[in-house]
């Protein structure tokens, strides 16, 4: 028997947990055909299908639509039990259900002021013939794109061990993807054919194979770009991507080992966890594919995974305030910390922050909440809040296991704004459920987190907002080229914020001193790091007038809009803050110039003050900045010229 029910749900996140406020709904785009149920999102141009079986063995199966162009083929959905057997073939068809969601809402922070949140969703509920499960399928359409899960809803016994899932993505054939893992290079391959380079080092500890990390971009034939991530991840294993059984699918493929776990972060349990447990009911995460017709309309759809994550679960988050922060390194001193404050007010930063090595005996394992011999935290930290600036603290992994509760006591009583933790172990249901606990502890004590290594994001910057940044990039710690640099704004940083660590002027950059300026716009970072290498005496001698852009650029936005772009090739993007615009453009090792219209402006005269690429030198990082001024508005085009490995940043202020 088949019923469809028609609802409206509060947000997408009571969607996740299966929490629905019932109310009379306007018509969603859904309907069902015999065997093959299909919903669409609100805008009409993306169709989603389920294909229920209909006979014994067959999995069911997605697919999707974007206009015309096919997103995915046929593609099998499954879980793995513990046992080895697939939750999916030899189902029971039980009932179907569409529902209409307005999950708008208001982030503390984000790419927009506002994130859209109106989806329609398909549930097909199920159950397994052999062991009894009761399971259903979840498809939401978003004009954004399109995302699967599994709910578990009851077994006869609560726990229900998994072994992991198996959910295919079958697109067009000719489609290319880009991968990586491990923070390594881009490569460009057929969806059953990846196979991204490991790092010799990074990848030692972790899952083996022609695996990628998330997320992955694609482009089908016909344009159609797409990245596949996922959100929501809770009590659950990160997903990886491994290829298909031809050439046109990937698969998901839960990871088993945590990422980077020897040679970087002391001792530790590294074993395999390729089983885990549930308890019924259970969503899993979203499987999400974000599509626009091109690689740049991506950028404008960023939200789309934390709007599908769990909402959030802090008692307050009015006090969470995103920012700029500068590092101060070693060797630790009362007087260089004091200089490290004034530069931050100088500089307009929000924040310093004391790496490695600042507490106990100057060891990464030792007592994180005493400082070394003579060093005067909580001195420190009450001057920098004197003049408006917070405090955040770097601390390893292995006191936050031994000692969270005495850290955040300690902290809290000290002031510190927040924790930068270092080497972080992401992979496993343990790892993901300790990294929760670990945000969670923080939040509830009113610190901000910053998460660094093998991460990737999930949209638990919704569930816990104090968890501001992470990294989970080959950013300014590996001095990456151009050409990966403008394929970060279609990979990683789309699924959500990117710890990039921007420098300036520093003689091991491959890149302009322009393409640097433009990253604070092009990435999206709510806590973005500047001046990654420098110390502040760099900085007293000589002018330095480009600076001024670091100095007014925010880390979060009203709105953002892309200008254009491909990944590999250039990148623009321009966001709003306000009543001002923040344009950053990048190009990979090639000279290039684009044409960019300024309708984003609306009406009114603008003062535009552009920091360009001067005279080309023999290395990209002596090409200096040049900084010039010029009247506009929304009805003019300009020309924005950029160097090889160049760039240009473009600040637009209103006059009227």
């Amino acid at each position: 028997m088949k019923t469809n029910r028609r609802t409206i749900l509060a947000s997408l996140g009571a969607a996740a947990t299966g929490i629905a406020a019932t109310i009379p709904a306007a018509r969603a785009d859904a309907a069902a055909e015999g065997q093959r149920l299909t919903v669409s999102s609100p805008d009409g141009r993306i169709t989603l299908e389920l294909l229920v079986p209909t006979s014994r063995g067959e999995h069911p199966r997605w697919a999707a639509r974007h206009g015309n162009a096919v997103i995915l083929e046929p593609s099998r959905l499954a879980l793995v039990l513990g046992d080895g057997k697939r939750l999916g073939p030899d189902a029971k068809f039980l009932a179907s259900e569409i529902t209409t969601i307005d999950g708008t809402w208001q982030p503390p922070y984000g790419i927009s002021a506002r994130y859209d949140g109106k989806a329609n969703q398909l549930e097909a509920r199920f159950e397994d013939r052999r062991t009894r499960i009761r399971f259903a399928i979840r498809l939401l359409a978003h004009d954004d794109g399109i995302a699967c899960r599994f709910v578990l809803i009851s077994a006869p016994t609560k726990s229900i061990t998994l072994g992991g899932e198996q959910i295919e993505f079958r697109m067009p054939i000719g489609t290319r993807v880009w991968t990586s893992r491990d923070e390594g290079e881009y490569a460009v391959s057929s969806p059953g054919r990846i196979a991204p380079v490991p790092h010799p080092e990074l990848t030692a500890s972790t899952d083996k194979g022609a695996l990628a990390d998330t997320p992955v971009l694609a482009q089908t034939p016909a344009g159609l770009a797409m990245l596949l991530c996922e959100s929501d991840r809770l009590h659950y294993p990160r997903m990886m991507f491994a290829p298909g059984e031809d050439e046109q699918t990937m698969v998901s493929r839960l990871m088993h080992f945590p990422g980077r776990a020897t040679g970087y972060s002391g001792p530790g349990d590294t074993h395999a966890a390729p089983v885990f447990a549930i308890e019924a009911p259970f969503a899993t995460p979203w499987r999400v594919i974000m599509v626009g017709e091109r690689p740049a309309a991506l950028i404008d759809k960023a939200g789309l995974v934390p709007t599908l994550a769990t909402p959030d679960r802090l008692d307050s988050d009015d006090w969470i305030r995103p920012g700029r922060a500068f590092r101060i390194r070693k060797p630790y001193s009362n007087a260089g910390a004091m200089e490290g404050i004034a530069f931050a007010r100088e500089r307009k930063l929000d924040y310093i922050e004391f790496d490695a090595h600042w507490y106990g005996d100057g060891t990464d394992p030792s007592d994180a909440t005493r400082p070394i011999d003579g060093f005067d935290i909580e001195g420190i930290v009450a001057a920098a809040r004197e003049n408006g600036i917070g405090t955040i603290v770097y601390v390893d992994r292995m006191p936050a296991m031994r000692q969270l509760d005495a850290i955040v006591a300690t902290y809290r009583k000290w002031g510190i704004a927040g924790i930068k933790f270092g080497f972080i172990w992401e992979g496993r249901q343990e790892d993901v459920d300790w990294i929760y606990n670990l945000v969670k502890t923080c939040g509830d004590n009113y610190l901000l987190v910053n998460l660094h290594d093998n991460l990737r994001p999930a949209g638990l910057e919704r569930t816990l907002p104090n968890y501001v940044a992470l990294e989970g990039v080959r950013g300014n710690e590996q001095f990456p080229t151009a050409r990966h640099n403008v394929t970060l704004p279609f990979t990683r940083a789309l699924s959500g914020p990117i710890d990039y660590t921007i420098c300036y002027d520093h003689y091991m950059n491959k890149t302009t001193n322009a393409h640097q300026l433009a990253m604070a716009a092009v990435y999206y970072n709510p806590l973005t790091f500047l001046y990654w290498y420098d110390a502040p005496a760099k900085y007293r001698a000589g002018n330095w007038p480009a600076l001024h852009w670091f100095d007014e650029c925010p880390t979060t936005w009203d709105e953002t809009h892309a200008i254009g772009g491909d990944p590999g090739e250039y990148v623009a993007v321009a966001r709003r803050s306000g009543e001002r615009w923040f344009l950053g453009a990048m190009t990979n090792e090639e000279a290039r110039t684009i044409k960019v219209p300024l309708a984003f402006l609306g009406e009114g005269k603008w003062r535009a003050t552009f920091f360009a690429d001067g005279v080309q030198q023999s290395q990209a990082y002596l090409t200096e900045v040049v900084v010039s001024h010029r009247e506009v508005d929304g009805a003019a085009t300009i020309t924005v010229a950029m160097r090889p490995s160049g760039g240009q940043a473009i600040l637009f202020e209103r006059l009227a």
